[in-house]
């Protein structure tokens, strides 16, 4: 859910923390197998933050789940990543990034689709303990 160019600036570390604030905000993420191996910054820093991965996906709040290339197709294949934002008081939305942009869907038709393929994506992915099983695997803390 969040490969692309951030700043990791205030706002950034302000929305990380909220997973961790007294109410926090609900996460439910499925993530490629691939992205969890990618080596960026070194070894270390990929297991670092392969741990953090593990350790947050144990809060009640956050579901992580892995999805894996021999798990077969699955609905999203063309779309790449997207992110669904669920909101108490407004109709939800769909986000993603586009080559020279990023593209936000507003409309019900349009959202309901991106909602139909997270479903489908939750499906074919590991069960979250599975995957959990697998990012301490990846990061070496078995």
């Amino acid at each position: 859910m969040s490969a692309g160019r951030h700043r990791a600036g205030p706002r950034l570390r302000q929305t990380r923390a909220r997973l961790t604030d007294e109410e926090p905000l609900t996460l439910h993420a499925v993530i490629g197998e691939a992205a969890l191996r990618l080596r960026v910054n070194g070894e270390e820093t990929r297991r670092a933050q392969l741990r953090h991965l593990a350790a947050l996906s144990e809060l009640p709040h956050v579901t992580v789940q892995v999805l894996r290339p021999e798990d077969g197709p699955h609905a999203a294949t063309p779309l790449g990543k997207f992110v669904l934002l669920d909101f108490a008081h407004v109709r939800p939305i769909a986000y993603t990034e586009v080559l020279d942009g990023a593209m936000y869907v507003q409309d019900p038709d349009g959202v309901r689709t991106y909602s139909m393929v997270a479903d489908n994506l939750r499906q074919v992915a590991l069960s979250p303990a599975e995957s959990r099983a697998l990012i301490t695997e990846l990061a070496g803390a078995r």
